[in-house]
């Protein structure tokens, strides 16, 4: 089952976000300053080899960090980092992956026999997926639905 935000208006929240981003919400001089460039969510993993190898399933370009214990996954300038974690109760992370069509990422997926939830048609006029990792780790993946004016 996917998670639907608590928000009614979903749309109208990431409609609102892009409008401050095109009207240049924040003043220059400042935002020059602290621009942010991208995001990298890091998974935390028990064991880093299954965790790199699975992402390699999917699709990712995988890398061990040279002195081991944590480990990058690279698809089209998507980075997912992957860390490992000894603690008992640990809190997986999560990540939303804006794709062009969500049904073929599931495809590619799926035939390379990894559990996902096909993508669904949402409210908010998203097409969404999900997988779930080894470690509890979830990947959500959507692409816009062609919705009627």
């Amino acid at each position: 089952m996917l998670f639907v935000p608590s928000s009614p208006d979903y749309t109208g929240l990431l409609n609102t976000a892009r409008e401050r981003l095109v009207r240049g919400h924040c003043q220059r001089a400042r935002c020059d300053m602290a621009s942010m460039r991208r995001i990298a969510p890091i998974f935390p993993v028990q064991d880093i080899e299954a965790a790199l190898a699975h992402y390699e399933r999917l699709g990712f370009a995988v890398r061990m960090y040279r002195d081991g214990g944590y480990g990058f996954a690279v698809w089209d300038g998507v980075e997912l980092h992957l860390g490992t974690t000894q603690a008992e109760g640990h809190c997986p992370g999560a990540a939303y992956l804006f794709v062009e069509d969500a049904d073929e990422l599931a495809a590619i997926w799926m035939s390379s026999g990894i559990d996902v939830h096909p993508p669904q048609d949402t409210p908010w006029g998203q097409r969404e997926g999900v997988l779930v990792d080894a470690d509890g780790n979830v990947v959500r993946f959507g692409s816009p639905l062609d919705l009627p004016e």
